[in-house]
C-alpha cells in the first residue's frame, strides 16, 4: 500500500477490504449480518458499529487462514468480490516480484525497504515482522519427493515446508538438515459425503459410513510416523477451545461390525458409492483408498475413480448425480484454523446448495451456528460448539478423520522460524 497512500485513503482502503472480504468469507458473512456501519473516525481510526451483539468480532477479523481480510487500497479492494484480485502491491515485509513469477516454476519474494514492523516479538501472524533475508524464492517445479531430499542434503535448497512423509527417514539420516514442528496444531483429514444423491441423501446411510470409516487406518496409511498423527475424535481441531468428543460415538467408538449392521438397517440398496481419487497429490493421495476398503468391508458397492487434483477441484463442483459426472465422496485435508470453531469450519454449514461442496442441509445446525456468532460469553459459545457437533454427527455432515502434523525439513543455518499456522519467513535468518 506504501505506493498508492498518496491515491487513497488508508482507511477508506481498510473499510473496503474488509467489506469486500465479508461477502467471500463465512465468518465475514455473518459478521457482516451483525454490522450496523463501517465507520470512518479519523486519518488513523475506523469503527465497525454493530446494530446486535456478535462474539465473534476480532476472531473473525484477526484469523490467520484462509479468506484474511487483507488490508488494500480502496481502488483495489472495490473489485467485484467475485473476480479475482490481480494488482498486487506490497505492503507488508515482502513484496511479490510479479514480471519474475513463473506459474509452476518459481515464485519471488523481496524485502520491504518501505515497511516499519513493530518493536514487539513475533507472535504468529500478529507481532513484530523484522526481515534479516533479501530474498525469497519458492522453487515450484521441485515436486519429486526424492529430489527435494537430494536438493535439501546438498544444500542446493534451504527449506522443504511439506515434506513427503515418506522422506522424513532419510531427511533426519541427512547431514546438515534438521527438523522444525512449526505449527504444533497442524491439520485435519476430512471425508466429504454428497447430501443430495443416493446413497448419502440419506442420513442413516451417511451414520454407517462414519461408522466404518475409522480414523486410524487412514492415519497409518497416509502417515505412518506414529509420533505424527493422532485420532481426534472432534470436528473441531482437538487441543483448542472448542474440541470435544460429544457426539462422536458413532464414529469414535464402532467397529466395523457395527457398520455392517448398520448398513443393513439403512435400507441401502447397492447404489455404488464414486469417490473422487487424486493421483498427482502426494499429501492425501492414499486416502481414497483407505476410504474405499473400508466402505468394502461395510458392504457399500464402491466405485473409485482416478483423476488428476485439478479435476478433482472441478468435479466436487457439480451439482449432478454420480452417474453425470458428479460425486458421492472426496477428500482432503483442513489447516487447524479453518476447522477449529462451527463458523470457520466450512463442512458444519448446513444451508443446502449455499453450503460448501456437500450442501448439506439442517434447520438446527443453522440455527445453533447463528446462537453461537452472538454469543458473547465463553462458556456459552463452547457449549453451543458442542451442541452443533452432536447435531452434526447425527445427520453425518462429513467424517472428521484424525489429525497431522508435517513438520518442515531444514538447513541447520537456517533459524527463527515462527511458531503458528501456515509458512511464515520474516524472523527467519540464514547465518
Amino acid at each position: 500500500m506504501a505506493s498508492d497512500r498518496k491515491k487513497s485513503d488508508p482507511v477508506h482502503g481498510v473499510i473496503a477490504s474488509l467489506m469486500r472480504w465479508s461477502k467471500n468469507d463465512t465468518m465475514g458473512q455473518t459478521l457482516a449480518a451483525a454490522v450496523k456501519d463501517w465507520k470512518k473516525v479519523d486519518a488513523k481510526t475506523f469503527q465497525i458499529v454493530l446494530k446486535e451483539p456478535y462474539g465473534l468480532v476480532i476472531d473473525a477479523i484477526g484469523k490467520p487462514s484462509s479468506n484474511t481480510p487483507f488490508i488494500m487500497p480502496k481502488r483495489i479492494a472495490d473489485t467485484d468480490a467475485s473476480k479475482q484480485i490481480e494488482e498486487h502491491i506490497g505492503s507488508g515485509p515482502y513484496i511479490f516480484v510479479r514480471d519474475q513469477f513463473k506459474p509452476g516454476d518459481k515464485a519471488v519474494y523481496l524485502k520491504n525497504a518501505k515497511y516499519k514492523p513493530r518493536k514487539d516479538k513475533p507472535s504468529g501472524t500478529a507481532g513484530g515482522k523484522i526481515v534479516y533475508v533479501d530474498r525469497v524464492e519458492l522453487n515450484l517445479a521441485l515436486r519429486d519427493a526424492q529430489a527435494q531430499v537430494n536438493a535439501l542434503a546438498k544444500g542446493e535448497i534451504d527449506v522443504l515446508e511439506r515434506p513427503a512423509f515418506e522422506s522424513y527417514e532419510q531427511l533426519r539420516k541427512a547431514e546438515g538438515v534438521i527438523l522444525v514442528t512449526k505449527d504444533p496444531l497442524g491439520f485435519q483429514y476430512m471425508g466429504r459425503f454428497n447430501h443430495l444423491h443416493p446413497p448419502f441423501n440419506n442420513p442413516k446411510i451417511r451414520q454407517a459410513a462414519l461408522a466404518a470409516m475409522q480414523q486410524e487406518p487412514f492415519l497409518r496409511a497416509q502417515v505412518g510416523i506414529k509420533e505424527f498423527y493422532k485420532p481426534c475424535a472432534s470436528m473441531f481441531t482437538c487441543g483448542t477451545p472448542y474440541g470435544s468428543a460429544k457426539g462422536s460415538d458413532v464414529q469414535s467408538k464402532s467397529n466395523m461390525k457395527k457398520a455392517q449392521e448398520m448398513l443393513k438397517a439403512s435400507g441401502y440398496d447397492g447404489t455404488p458409492v464414486v469417490i473422487l481419487k487424486p493421483t498427482d497429490l502426494a499429501a492425501i493421495q492414499k486416502l481414497p483408498d483407505v476410504a474405499a476398503q473400508l466402505l468394502r468391508q461395510a458392504g457399500f458397492k464402491v466405485d473409485l475413480q482416478a483423476m488428476d487434483w485439478n479435476t478433482v477441484v472441478s468435479r466436487r463442483a457439480k451439482k449432478e448425480p454420480p452417474a453425470q459426472g458428479g460425486w458421492n465422496i472426496f477428500l482432503t485435508a483442513w489447516v487447524a484454523p479453518d476447522i477449529w470453531n462451527p463458523l470457520t469450519n466450512a463442512a458444519i454449514g448446513s444451508q443446502g446448495e449455499k453450503s460448501w461442496f456437500g450442501w448439506p442441509t439442517d434447520e438446527q445446525i443453522e440455527k445453533l451456528r447463528d446462537q453461537f456468532a452472538r454469543a458473547t460469553d465463553d462458556a456459552k459459545k463452547k457449549a453451543l460448539a458442542e451442541a452443533i457437533q452432536v447435531r452434526a454427527f447425527e445427520i453425518g455432515t462429513h467424517a472428521p478423520l484424525g489429525e497431522y502434523i508435517n513438520p518442515l525439513a531444514t538447513r541447520n543455518n537456517i533459524s527463527g522460524w515462527v511458531i503458528g499456522p501456515g509458512d511464515m519467513y520474516w524472523n527467519v535468518k540464514k547465518n
